[in-house]
């Protein structure tokens, strides 16, 4: 079966379209005629689809999100899901980061990440029925403070973007106007599909489990599993019946010098050095592979330099900051960071909640925009995130070799905390991609040396297949422990200028 006469199919997609079309049909979602029948008993439970770069698990998780949506199920976005209806059927699409999530927004699927999900935004009243209105559910309201002509800009941003919070933005509000709070999802959802799921530990899978009870998992065997889960991911564990591998790359990704590489990993039999000829054949044919002699420095503000050791990471933070004259005691506008977490106390809940919905989550990527207005606080752009541009209390650590503590050029006294990201850890990168991505090679020799194994499979392997796929259009395979002069110095003209909305850090009354 097919939902689109556009769309071609391989084998294997079409048949794990079918049965995961049957596994629906079975929940009472009819993707053949749209019958949709109210949620009843404890659902479908847990299928995964399963398979390699390039086996078009995203092309058939889209094709799935356009059947569903055509059969009448409403797409739960995590910024607003109007009034709860028991007969409702509902799909949520998402991704365990911003940047996993914002490549399935860039093709068209309007996916959140799991923390949207599990946090439900709540709405002041007025604005909550200005909601309703641009949402089909109530009538044009009369709202103090908010003229004729800013409701008509809301529903003509709504009619375009389908954002509840970008609409009430085009009206002229804040973020803190109409949101006033987060708190933990109480009510159960329906339909949940999960990009990334390789990434998922067995804690979010356990929250997922009892939010969705219809959820299909869309993963990569081959990547690196969570750290702390052994080795293994959580939809190893499913039986094999609810498991539906692709094993053929997809038609479009036939000619992909990028994913011939990462393919050719799982020969038993290659060797570190066979495939590094591997990849300097490549390089010599297709301009998408390039045998890299040096780091190039201008692409890692934004795309940064993939490693395997810590140690490589914070050498090549150092030699970045250098070359761009970065003063020791403060950031330069146009620096990339990495959010290592949120350090705040218990009583401070609803601002961690806060910071996270606004996608400063652990992994994020996020450009350094300058000082906020008050001490402590930084104007960052998080990338990939659907409202990016956040002012926040944050604690900047700015790792040095040799040097056991992190030079903190500034720091608020709790807030959202930040590793420089002009590099970053292989095993952090998963999740997200880049147009370009630089893979620091000599760490992957040292890894391959050592002769350390994963889940049965070389190490320097899983390290290789996760960098190599995290490169969209182009891959630079690094061979010198060398950094280029930057052509230019750092900019931030390519990112949407918005101003940033503040997030005071006040304590949870009570």
């Amino acid at each position: 079966m097919n939902s689109d006469l556009s769309v071609t199919f391989s084998t294997d997609q079409a048949e794990a379209y079918d049965q995961l079309t049957e596994v629906l049909r079975s929940a009472g979602v009819n993707l053949d005629d749209g019958l949709l029948v109210p949620p009843q008993g404890k659902g479908a439970g847990v299928m995964a689809v399963i398979g390699k770069a390039g086996s078009g698990k995203t092309l058939l998780l889209a094709e799935l999100f356009k059947a569903l949506k055509a059969a009448g199920v409403d797409i739960v976005s995590g910024d607003w899901e109007g009034k709860h209806r028991k007969d409702r059927r509902t799909l949520a699409i998402l991704a365990p980061t911003n940047k996993a999530a914002s490549v399935l927004r860039f093709r068209g699927v309007p996916a959140t990440t799991i923390h949207r999900i599990l946090y439900t935004p709540v709405y002041d009243p007025d604005y909550e029925r200005v909601a309703e209105w641009l949402a089909g559910d109530g009538d044009r309201p009369v709202i103090e403070g908010l003229t004729e002509a800013a409701l008509d800009r809301a529903a003509a941003f709504y009619a375009r973007n389908a954002s509840i919070p970008g609409a009430l933005m085009a009206a002229g509000l804040r973020g803190s106007d109409f949101i006033t709070g987060w708190k933990r999802r109480e009510d159960p959802l329906d339909i949940g599909f999960i990009d990334e799921a390789s990434m998922l530990d067995d804690r979010q899978f356990t929250d997922l489990q009892e939010i969705f009870p219809n959820l299909v998992l869309f993963g990569d065997p081959a990547q690196l599993a969570p750290v702390g889960q052994s080795g293994q991911m959580v939809f190893e564990t499913l039986p094999e019946p609810r498991k539906l591998e692709l094993s053929r790359v997809h038609r479009q990704d036939a000619d992909n010098p990028i994913l011939d590489l990462a393919h050719a990993l799982a020969d038993p039999k290659l060797e570190f050095h066979h495939f590094e000829r591997m990849v300097e054949e490549a390089a010599a044919k297709d301009e998408r592979v390039v045998w890299g002699q040096r780091v190039e420095v201008d692409l890692m503000a934004r795309s940064p330099v993939l490693v395997w050791r810590n140690a490589t990471r914070v050498r090549l933070i150092q030699a970045f900051r250098t070359v761009h004259g970065a003063p020791e005691d403060e950031l330069l506008v146009g620096e990339p960071l990495i959010c290592d977490g949120i350090e705040l106390p218990a009583k401070h809940r609803k601002k961690r909640l806060d910071l996270e919905a606004r996608g400063l989550i652990k992994g994020a990527q996020v450009i350094y925009l300058g000082p906020g207005r008050r001490p402590g606080f930084s104007k960052l752009h998080v990338m990939g995130a659907e409202e990016p541009q956040v002012s926040a209390a944050s604690i900047v650590k700015i790792e040095k070799p040799d040097e056991e503590e992190p030079f903190i050029p500034f720091a608020a006294n709790m807030g959202a905390t930040f590793l420089h990201g002009a590099a970053v850890t292989i095993h952090k990168a998963q999740g997200s991609q880049w147009d370009t991505v630089q893979v620091f090679a000599p760490d992957l020799f040292v890894a391959a040396r050592m002769g350390r194994v994963e889940a049965g499979q070389p190490l320097w392997k899983r390290l290789a297949y996760v960098a190599i796929t995290r490169a969209q259009e182009r891959l630079i395979w690094v061979v010198r422990n060398r950094l280029s002069k930057p052509q230019y110095g750092l900019q931030i003209d390519d990112l949407r200028q918005t101003a940033p909305s503040e997030l005071k850090l006040e304590a949870e009354e009570g």
